[in-house]
């Protein structure tokens, strides 16, 4: 990995105002432009060259960030306490909205199908862009400048994160709304594997006939991808709160 440096120091600025202005919001300057270029690129736009790679990287490296913070926070919470507390925070919904706070979706490279379609105010594309970030600074940079960009970014929601807030996990909630409310229950089916065997990331669609559509999600294992989904029904539904 190489080095990068801070946007308070000493660097030539970027060529392009646009990139210039997003380091300026992430309080990173890259070393390598390429890398936030990439970041930035959907697949909308090129199949071979775009950010789903820098975003699994991305995504693996915030989970590890917030599960050790919070370990390191929380010495007598317990194992199911914590793994609820980081599911509400790397969630698909708490992303998009860090990716709006940051005004990401100015920033997007995107196909002409998801410009028309306001594709770069869609939670599932700003959240994977925050992944994609998260990753880019991680190899021009190392894990401390991604890890400090991690923590800003979550700012007060990790301060406000405590052990037994979170009570019950999004399908189970998900499920007691529905039900609460005499709806169908949801139905989940895979629809994606992908990677490796020990690097597998999976995508589950998520049927609730109370919204008429489906939502998705993904995780590194099934069980992951479907509490994300479940998140993604309940914030649409009105019932994410936690």
């Amino acid at each position: 990995m190489t080095e990068g440096t801070n946007v308070g120091n000493a660097a030539p600025a970027s060529a392009d105002p646009l990139l210039a202005e997003l380091q300026r919001r992430l309080d990173y300057r890259f070393t390598d432009l390429r890398l936030l270029e990439l970041a930035l690129t959907h697949r909308s736009l090129s199949g071979r060259h775009n950010n789903e790679r820098l975003e699994f990287l991305g995504d693996a490296f915030l989970g590890y960030v917030v599960a050790a913070e919070l370990f390191d926070r929380y010495g007598d919470a317990k194992e199911n306490q914590l793994t609820l507390l980081r599911a509400s925070l790397v969630r698909g919904k708490t992303l998009a909205d860090l990716a709006r706070a940051l005004g990401l979706g100015e920033f997007l490279k995107l196909g002409s199908g998801e410009l028309k379609s306001g594709g770069f105010r869609r939670d599932s594309i700003l959240a994977d862009a925050v992944e994609a970030v998260i990753g880019a600074v991680l190899l021009d940079g190392g894990p401390e400048p991604s890890r400090t960009l991690i923590l800003r970014m979550l700012g007060d929601r990790l301060e406000r994160a405590r052990p037994g807030e979170v009570s019950k996990d999004p399908k189970t909630r998900l499920q007691e709304l529905l039900q609460g409310r005499g709806e169908a229950l949801p139905e989940y089916e895979v629809v994606e594997v992908v990677g490796s065997d020990h690097a597998q990331t999976f995508t589950v669609s998520c049927r609730v006939p109370a919204l008429g559509d489906s939502v998705s999600g993904k995780g590194r294992t099934r069980r992951a991808a479907e509490q994300q989904a479940a998140s993604e029904a309940l914030d649409r539904l009105g019932g994410g709160a936690l």
